[in-house]
């Protein structure tokens, strides 16, 4: 599988990679999807201390060992469980993440996390406080770089500005094309983007429309009402039909641009993963049919006082 470079980072991860989220929590199982993933050329690995309550990073760790220098691992870090149990607080202090990641470490069994990205943020964060962590735990050898997870524009504009972020993973698809607003600003500063949610759910997938979930029927996708869906998905699939499936070109949509690093699909099942990898061998887009894409789908922006 091809790789790319993240930023400026020594890292180069697989175009598609393993969004570990939706691995369940059946230690096996997961362990399975893990392995099966790693053999058919997939390097990068992305999962959280909040998946599970650490039980994901726990997977992730039991299947890379003995494996560890064949893998690029991204974990992340500032939400905080309760003790009871009943959710988790939002804390981005630099005292949390120090402590964090010692536990991270734990679980995933390795003495370095290869990026580690702070997973949300506000523009009231005390940002150079954060920032100030993860550039320690860089110094220490803890992490080798680090990155944020954020749909916010001004922390994605703040964290440009003032830290040595190598990644924003954002979500994008053919269906959620917002992060395209900010890859001019983050090509300038050789920063890449992590795309999770490229297959919308499931939508831009072989699955037919008909089985999306209730939320999905009653209020649509993002900025598209579920009539629009079913107009829509169907001219997908027919403009590629013949050349690639709707995921292949959902996932070489998203990497058409190479300001994207990789794609983070999850998978559940091994067909789900048999058909993402699939995509990395697929035909590419040619710059027709990206334009034609890009015109069959709606390019909203994000709210910029968020």
């Amino acid at each position: 599988m091809n790789k790319r470079r993240i930023g400026t980072s020594d890292l180069y991860v697989s175009e598609i990679g393993l969004g570990c989220m939706s691995l369940g929590t059946d230690e096996n199982h997961a362990i399975y999807l893990i392995h099966e993933a790693l053999e058919r050329g997939i390097n990068y690995l992305d999962t959280a201390d909040l998946y599970d309550r650490g039980l994901n990073e726990e997977f992730v760790g039991k299947a890379v060992k003995g494996k560890r220098d064949q893998v690029i691992i991204a974990t992340k870090v500032g939400n905080r469980w309760r003790r009871d149990g009943s959710g988790w607080d939002w804390d981005p202090s630099k005292a949390y993440i120090k402590q964090a990641v010692k536990e991270s470490l734990r679980r995933l069994q390795t003495d370095y996390i290869d990026l580690y990205q702070l997973h949300g943020g506000t523009i009231d964060d005390p940002i150079d406080e954060t920032i100030e962590a993860f550039e320690e735990l860089k110094q220490e050898g803890v992490i080798r770089w680090y990155g944020i997870s954020s749909i916010r524009p001004n922390v994605i504009r703040e964290y440009v500005k003032r830290s040595n972020i190598v990644s924003v993973m954002m979500q994008y698809s053919l269906l959620d094309r917002r992060p395209e607003e900010w890859f001019p600003l983050l090509r300038e500063h050789n920063i890449s983007v992590i795309a999770r949610g490229p297959v919308a759910r499931g939508l831009l997938t072989s699955r037919p429309l008909e089985q999306a979930g209730s939320a999905v029927k009653q209020h649509g996708y993002l900025d598209y009402s579920y009539e629009e869906l079913q107009a829509l998905i169907p001219k997908l699939k027919e403009k590629t039909a013949g050349r690639r499936s709707l995921t292949a070109t959902a996932l070489q949509f998203c990497l058409y641009d190479p300001v994207v690093a990789a794609v983070i699909p999850g998978a559940s099942r091994l067909e789900q993963l048999e058909e993402n990898v699939a995509a990395a061998s697929a035909p590419p887009l040619d710059r027709t049919e990206y334009e034609w894409l890009k015109q069959a789908t709606k390019r909203s922006v994000y709210d910029v006082h968020r």
